[in-house]
């Protein structure tokens, strides 16, 4: 039988009393505001949460936990292994020198298993769900009802199966030479690699847009003037320039993380974004992307984020969903990615020995 922490990893964790919580039906008495009166979207804000994207599919269209699934979701998630696959001794302090990790990796799952890894000190998921009046919510997508991202098109399924063919676990070998000692491989030259391990964006659309919860590194700072709205994202220092009632950039200029143009609704600060590349920061996704998304400050130290995703060319449908962000004093601080990428030349070193013993073998 399937447990509550292999149904719902991350949903919650041993701060259960402590969660992200906000009502939505609070007055606007405490918020802040800027000089023209405007709701004051400046500060810097922490989104890690344990909820996850996707809801579980054996909680179905239940877009909010019972207290008692919650209570037993906590007890369960209350231990490394239990968040984040990893077994507890492997975040103990072994001291220096420590001998390398045998050929193929040691076998473990999950981001502190296999070769080059690292342990859980330095993830950063955050301490609990979060719950919106008072609810603790199953997932961060709302619609569909069922919490999950639709149902792909053929052609974006006939694209992730021919990317597919390009990764494999690491086994130590160079398998994409097994049946053609010429054959391409993944690690040829860099651009062949993916932009988050080029450092050119953060992982799991951490700067978006939508802009999402990661495994760590989740700050966002928001500036805000009359005409400029900027966010900073922690990871790869990308920083988001929102230009404020724009037209849009004509359609032939696209860059990394699309053009952002915003306007006031009421007290809600409306983003629309489009003309992405042809790989945007959302995994997927296509330069068709569209996404909106809605910034509402619900108390002086809360914002509720929104957004809603369309991209016909991948998706059968439009998918929405939404969160809290709460306000941070924690400062963001310069995120050196792969420290000006020293480590491509031991990726690509790598690949070249790999291969070199495979046509020795041969």
């Amino acid at each position: 039988m399937i447990s509550w922490a292999q149904v719902m990893i991350g949903v919650l964790s041993l701060a259960f009393t402590m969660p992200a919580s906000v009502a939505l039906a609070q007055g606007d008495a405490d918020i802040p505001r800027t000089a023209d009166g405007r709701p004051d979207l400046s500060g810097t804000y922490d989104i890690a949460t344990l909820t996850p994207l996707q809801r579980p599919v054996a909680l179905g269209d239940s877009l909010v936990l019972t207290e008692e699934q919650a209570a037993a979701l906590g007890a369960e998630a209350d231990s490394l292994e239990g968040i984040f696959n990893i077994p507890d001794e492997r975040n103990e302090d072994r001291g220096a020198p420590r001998e390398a990790p045998p050929v193929g990796g040691d076998g473990s799952s999950g981001a502190a298993g296999n070769v080059g890894g690292y342990n859980s000190f330095w993830m950063d998921r955050g301490s609990a769900g979060f719950q919106i009046d008072g609810q603790w919510r199953a997932s961060i997508i709302t619609d569909p009802p069922n919490g999950r991202q639709p149902s792909m098109t053929p052609e974006a399924l006939a694209q992730r199966a021919s990317l597919a063919a390009f990764y494999r676990p690491n086994t130590g070998t160079a398998w994409w030479l097994e049946n053609d000692l010429d054959a391409p491989g993944p690690y040829d030259q860099p651009e062949l690699r993916p932009d988050s391990e080029r450092c050119l964006l953060g992982f799991g659309s951490t700067a978006g847009p939508p802009m999402l919860p990661v495994l760590y590194n989740n700050l966002k700072r928001i500036v805000q003037t009359p005409d400029t709205v900027m966010i900073l994202v922690e990871m790869v220092h990308d920083a988001r320039i929102i230009r404020m009632n724009q037209e849009h950039a004509p359609s032939e200029i696209r860059t990394w993380l699309g053009d952002s143009v915003g306007r006031w609704d009421g007290d809600t600060l409306v983003v629309d974004t489009t003309n992405f590349r042809d790989t945007p920061a959302l995994g997927q996704a296509s330069r068709n992307l569209h996404v909106v998304e809605r910034l509402t400050r619900i108390d002086a130290e809360t914002l509720l984020y929104q957004f809603t995703v369309n991209d016909p060319t991948v998706w059968t449908a439009p998918w929405s969903g939404e969160y809290v962000w709460p306000a941070s004093d924690d400062k963001v601080y310069e995120y050196a990615c792969h420290e000006a990428n020293y480590s491509f030349g031991g990726i690509l070193r790598g690949a070249r020995v790999l291969e070199a013993d495979a046509r020795e073998a041969r």
